[in-house]
């Protein structure tokens, strides 16, 4: 994203410099009306507003001033054109208490950047339009959340916006693409027709494949079979597949991207119009494409290549399973070379590189444990998926826009593949887990399945690390972590409980602090009694230990005892333990494992 930041006071230099680290500004200022003006550090440039204005207005996405809303609005005025074309605009005030999101709410994403800085810095969004007042969908932008690209005259969008802002009915027809936005509080109030259904042109848009002058969203769903002869130009490749979307009226917009035989990897004009639209292309052996039944197979083609079909079995192949072919193949030519298409429909979208998978650490609990950079990929994610227990300590935040999908316990696997799959779709997708994801949480196994993709091909991940329920444990009975520590899950559905018994003897071995996580459940009951008889080994009976349960929660309990005195029928799942070394003490309820500073 090309986003800048101008701050209107040197009160602003330290929120310039957090903006600075964040994804959605590259270069920030401090406005001067002086030449004699400190120099800031390279970080920071001084210059006048109107001349940072003159120079970036028309490049930039997104420009976010730090000071008066009033100053702000006085320095961008003359700049102002029309809402499809001017940057996204926020205020944010010295403080970090307000975060304004004055311009370009919906097509330059605006309002959602707004949630994620305030999120971010801890501030509080204000915003004034209709859509957010009334938990309405924004019909002429939501569309970007969902890996879709928007057609249609802008004054056409902003009829339709107006009408709902009135309460007036609006419907949508969809024909093609993901649908899991009707699931939406804001989605379910659009009347949706079906295919039979007469439309009611003033209040309708499309979601659809189709180029039109109607109001259309367009998935990204159709992949492009193409074959050529050897050297033929990207203009002539590009001007003939150009003709052959129109003659059957598809969107360029829907284009997922190109596919074509392995000999072509090194094909020119193939190459360049792929990084010139920025789609990508796959590419299939011989043997693959010989093994897709075509309503136009040619001996020629399979004389000179050795498949029968190129563009229409590669374009078959890349839109994989229950794909429709909806356009044969047609053979364009020049006195420069030669140029063959087909076009097929995927059940599934295909926009990689804008979706993202973010690996969200929830926390024990509360949301108030969240961390900011939490709260912030949470705002940024379309979806949210993860069990639903967890889901429901974390609704409060969600957007009226945003979906949910809830899943059972032992559904890991499902849960991360799903996740993968709306992220190679082209949505924003977080990931929740309980805790911190990377112990003992879904950011391993999410990782491990992104492995087996390539690496051309995979979506943007990021993991989000959360406060871990030991870390809550411990911190409400003390500083028991304070010296060297390990953490032990005590669960061998995975892991060897043979391998778990060395682990522990290593602990011991060590004078670790010992953390237990799913110390012990119905099915499994006699693991824990068996690791406390390993410890009483080595260490004494009267060692302390915590046993905290549903830490971070309504009923969140602690409870200290002894190695000796363990009430194994009071832990379950829910619990967590840590057990003392050879220094940790408990002194009027204190838990404390010294780390050694008052020896010096």
């Amino acid at each position: 994203m090309k986003g800048i930041a101008i701050g209107l006071s040197n009160n602003s230099k330290e929120i310039l410099k957090r903006l600075k680290k964040t994804e959605f500004v590259k270069d920030i200022y401090i406005a001067s009306s002086a030449k004699d003006e400190e120099k800031e550090n390279e970080l920071i440039q001084v210059q006048k507003p109107r001349e940072i204005l003159l120079k970036k207005w028309p490049e930039v996405d997104l420009i976010i001033f730090i000071g008066s809303i009033a100053a702000s609005i006085r320095i961008i005025n003359p700049f102002l054109t029309s809402k499809d074309q001017d940057p996204g605009v926020i205020v944010i005030d010295n403080k970090c208490s307000k975060i304004v999101p004055l311009i370009g709410l919906h097509q330059s994403n605006t309002q959602n950047i707004a949630y994620q800085i305030a999120n971010l810095l801890g501030g509080e969004i204000i915003e004034t339009n209709n859509s957010n007042d009334q938990s309405l969908l924004n019909l002429d932008a939501f569309g970007n959340q969902w890996g879709w690209k928007r057609s249609g005259n802008i004054k056409d969008w902003s009829k339709l916006v107006i009408k709902q802002a009135k309460n007036e009915e609006i419907f949508c027809k969809q024909l093609s693409g993901n649908s899991l936005w009707k699931t939406s509080e804001s989605g379910k109030i659009i009347n949706q027709i079906n295919e039979k259904e007469i439309e009611k042109p003033d209040s309708t848009f499309h979601v659809s494949i189709f180029e039109n002058n109607e109001r259309n969203w367009h998935p990204p769903v159709l992949w492009i079979g193409v074959g050529c002869e050897r050297n033929t130009s990207k203009e002539f490749i590009a001007n003939s597949l150009n003709n052959f979307l129109e003659s059957g009226n598809f969107s360029q917009q829907s284009i997922a991207g190109y596919a074509t035989i392995d000999i072509k990897k090194d094909e020119k004009g193939i190459l360049e119009l792929s990084e010139e639209k920025n789609l990508p292309i796959k590419f299939f052996s011989k043997e693959d494409l010989s093994t897709i039944i075509v309503p136009n197979p040619s001996n020629i083609v399979q004389e000179e290549v050795g498949t029968p079909s190129v563009a229409e079995a590669s374009c078959l192949l890349a839109a994989g399973e229950e794909s429709k072919l909806l356009e044969e193949k047609r053979i364009f030519k020049s006195q420069s070379g030669a140029v063959t298409f087909a076009l097929a429909e995927s059940k599934n979208q295909y926009n990689p590189t804008h979706g993202e998978v973010h690996i969200i650490g929830s926390g024990p609990g509360d949301i108030s444990f969240l961390t900011s950079n939490v709260r912030k990929a949470l705002s940024r994610c379309t979806v949210w998926i993860g069990y639903k227990m967890y889901l429901d300590l974390i609704k409060p935040l969600k957007r009226n826009d945003q979906v949910l999908i809830e899943s059972k316990l032992t559904e890991e696997k499902e849960r991360c593949r799903k996740a993968i799959k709306l992220a190679e779709e082209g949505i924003k997708v977080a990931l929740i887990s309980s805790g911190e994801s990377g112990f003992y949480g879904m950011a391993g196994l999410l990782l491990e399945l992104l492995q087996k993709i390539k690496k051309q091909y995979r979506p943007y991940f990021e993991v989000h690390p959360g406060i871990s329920s030991v870390q809550l444990a411990a911190a409400i009975s003390g500083a028991p972590l304070m010296n060297d520590f390990c953490s032990i899950s005590l669960s061998d559905k995975l892991t060897p409980w043979s391998l778990i018994e060395k682990r522990i003897e290593g602990a011991l071995a060590g004078d670790f602090v010992i953390a237990l996580f799913n110390p012990q459940s119905i099915e499994r009951n006699w693991q824990l009694k068996s690791v406390i008889d390993i410890c009483l080994q080595t260490r004494n009976g009267d060692t302390p230990v915590l046993i905290a349960r549903q830490v971070g929660r309504e009923n969140q309990s602690k409870k200290f005892v002894t190695l000796n005195t363990i009430p194994f029928k009071q832990i379950d799942m829910l619990s967590i333990i840590i057990i003392g070394n050879s220094q940790t003490t408990l002194v009027d309820e204190i838990f404390l494992t010294p780390r050694g500073y008052l020896q010096n």
